[in-house]
């Protein structure tokens, strides 16, 4: 993709506004804690604490709608303490009377607000914004002590943002259900689009958001609803019962009675699982339909259905009257839980992963050093020019950069985008009605209010708002708008052209990275199907922790090559020996080696059955042939199955015949693969 048509695609991405489902009390919520503390604040210390104290507040509240499963108050009371050290230290090496000091302050703060993306988006956000205030706040202060009553109110704000989430929640739980839902959701929508197409693919994120989810810190595991607890894991066992039911290659042929059978199970299948996740999400008695009860416990199916697929209806019908159970809500909480740590114990283990991504081919590592640097050449620059309130330029660019290309670029846009049509509304409002004090500050909650509100609907939106409440909140103290209209839009253009130099110049494009995050999926696959097939040589039943510890290792892969995949689609970068076609055939190969696996996992021999001692032979050629093939896909190479072909040739045929159709299938996916990573030819004119 060129950089003109990359520049189109990301300009247009970063103005986009979506309709999201709004959450107006969750707003109001975080608007009246902003007010409470804007208030009080005026009232007892004048504007100056004021600005500071609404800061801490406004960011406190900001880091309650992050996508983050741990408690709203954590996070407001970590958002607000953080801020008031780095106000703290800021105002400590001194901003105004110290510029050099404060310059390698803000170096190395940056470049530690840049690591912080190791342990995941909500830190990086919140260190991110953290230096971006950082610039605003320390120039307020005029003495150590007025620092430190300044960082003291903001850290009060965080803290009465976290007392309102206690004092006053809103749909508690609320994310926890809805991820819940969204996995029930998920595998109802999959067991119909089953009836029409039996190898229809099957995205695993519901299920990985929802296992995010289920891990809980001690105190929320104490206050958990009990329909929280369980129904993920059958939602997962159900998955692979699903597709082995409706798979034509290990079930019943594509047309008859048979297949009309289990059309009809897939489709009362999709009604119960809908109905639970209603229940679930709404904290309801699950409803279920007449008709797809019937049609599950009919004894028809018994007669009309053999072999594995009559094993798989008894199986779907089982753990489909366990989600039933699961989903009703109960009084009791659930007595076990998967743990989350503490912000305070997690902290040696985000350091340790920190140090880790100190390496030269990390992208985290050239985040870091990008911003940091960009950062710094910001604050220079804006200290420079003839402007004053130089912070709006490096402000900007700490805000609106992100570890990849896409993002960096399309908030640039969108953040220049947002500042001129909130800088040109605030700027009528003052012109037209001269707000004194008070009323500044009632704009100002105001404004935040339509930003808590409008949040998920677009960066350029939350722009809009976030320019308008500076602009109003600045004038609190007196601050002629006219003092900070022109500055302030040149500085944020200043800012956002030079985050998107800084990537030019020192990017981290994903697209030659694509080889390597399509080999560890290989990889992943290779080892959950080795592990599987180990079973059928040592039969331990169903539930097997290390069949489940590989099964996951595989969806982690699978979901960072999407996801690299996406970063990549918009780069104006040409692929390095993977066209589109091959990504998308690579795929398509994968996926399909994933699905074979999966439903030789549903028909996992019970503990106690006779076992096929042939299979821990093709278990170790499968774990040796991924593996081997990975080392050639990274290398540009073109693997071949030659030795796995070799050992499947040479079997005595296994007794089982759904391992040996298994293994067939599992070969021909592994073809397939090396069919599309092959080079292509160039074609005659």
């Amino acid at each position: 993709m060129s950089w003109l048509r990359a520049l189109r695609k990301t300009a247009r991405s970063g103005m986009a506004v979506e309709r999201r489902r709004l959450e107006p009390l969750v707003a109001a919520r975080g608007a009246l804690g902003l007010a409470l503390v804007v208030g009080g604040s005026l009232a007892l210390f004048g504007p100056g604490v004021a600005a500071s104290s609404a800061f801490g507040a406004f960011q406190a509240a900001i880091a309650t709608f992050q996508r983050s499963w741990r408690p709203r108050p954590t996070l407001a009371l970590a958002s607000g303490a953080s801020l008031a050290v780095s106000t703290f230290l800021g105002y400590l090496t001194g901003a105004g009377a110290h510029p050099g000091l404060f310059l390698a302050l803000l170096v190395l703060w940056t470049f530690g607000a840049g690591l912080a993306w190791t342990a995941g988006p909500t830190v990086g956000i919140i260190a991110s914004s953290n230096v971006a205030i950082m610039l605003v706040t320390v120039t307020l202060p005029t003495s150590v002590a007025e620092a430190a009553g300044h960082a003291a109110m903001i850290a009060v704000g965080g803290l009465v943002q976290a007392a309102l989430v206690v004092l006053l929640p809103v749909r508690r739980w609320g994310a926890h259900r809805d991820a819940l839902a969204d996995a029930l959701a998920a595998e109802a929508d999959y067991a119909r689009r089953l009836r029409q197409d039996p190898t229809a693919p099957f995205d695993p994120v519901p299920l990985m958001t929802a296992r995010s989810a289920a891990a809980v810190t001690p105190r929320q595991a104490r206050r958990r609803p009990a329909e929280l607890h369980g129904a993920r894991g059958l939602a997962e066992r159900i998955r692979p019962v699903l597709a082995s039911l409706a798979d034509p290659a290990v079930g019943v042929p594509a047309e008859g009675t048979e297949r009309g059978r289990v059309r009809e199970l897939l489709g009362a299948a999709g009604a119960i699982l809908d109905a639970a996740a209603h229940a679930i999400r709404h904290g309801e008695p699950v409803e279920l339909p007449p008709a797809a009860v019937a049609a599950l416990r009919t004894p028809d199916t018994h007669g009309i259905l053999h072999g594995p697929s009559r094993r798989a209806a008894v199986r779907l019908a089982a753990l489909l009257d366990d989600v039933v159970e699961t989903a009703e809500p109960r009084t009791e909480t659930a007595a076990a839980a998967r743990a989350r740590p503490s912000l305070l114990a997690l902290t040696p283990d985000v350091l340790a992963a920190m140090r880790a991504e100190l390496r030269r081919d990390s992208p985290i590592l050239r985040h870091a050093i990008r911003v940091s640097a960009v950062t710094a050449v910001g604050y220079v620059l804006g200290s420079a020019l003839p402007l004053g309130h130089g912070y709006w330029a490096p402000m900007a660019s700490v805000m609106v950069m992100r570890p990849d290309f896409t993002q960096t670029y399309a908030r640039s846009v969108a953040r220049f985008g947002g500042t001129l049509v909130g800088v040109a509304l605030a700027t009528a409002v003052v012109q037209g009605a001269h707000p004194d004090m008070w009323s500044s500050a009632a704009l100002a909650v105001g404004c935040a209010f339509g930003m808590y509100l409008l949040m998920r609907t677009g960066y350029v939106v939350t722009q809009v708002c976030v320019s308008a409440y500076v602009v109003f909140l600045l004038g609190m103290g007196g601050s002629e708008w006219a003092q900070t209209v022109r500055e302030r839009v040149i500085l944020t253009l200043l800012g956002g052209v030079l985050a998107m130099l800084g990537y030019a110049l020192y990017p981290a494009w994903e697209t030659p990275r694509l080889r390597g995050r399509l080999a560890d999926w290989l990889v992943a696959d290779g080892r959950y199907a080795a592990t599987v097939v180990a079973h059928y040589a040592d039969p331990a039943g169903s539930v097997c922790p290390d069949v489940r510890e590989a099964l996951l290792a595989t969806r982690a892969a699978r979901i960072a090559w999407q996801e690299a995949l996406v970063r990549a689609t918009h780069e104006p970068v040409r692929h390095r020996g993977l066209s589109h076609a091959a990504t998308e055939d690579a795929e398509h190969a994968l996926a399909q080696f994933g699905r074979i696996v999966m439903l030789m996992e549903a028909h996992l021999p019970e503990r106690g059955a006779p076992a096929v001692p042939a299979a821990a032979t093709l278990a170790e050629a499968l774990r040796r042939a991924t593996e081997r093939g990975a080392k050639v896909v990274r290398e540009r190479g073109e693997p071949d199955w030659d030795d796995l072909r070799e050992t499947v040739a040479t079997w005595n045929a296994p007794p089982d015949p759904l391992l040996r159709t298994g293994a067939r299938m599992l070969l021909e996916a592994l073809d397939e693969l090396s069919a599309a990573l092959e080079p292509q030819s160039p074609q005659p004119a």
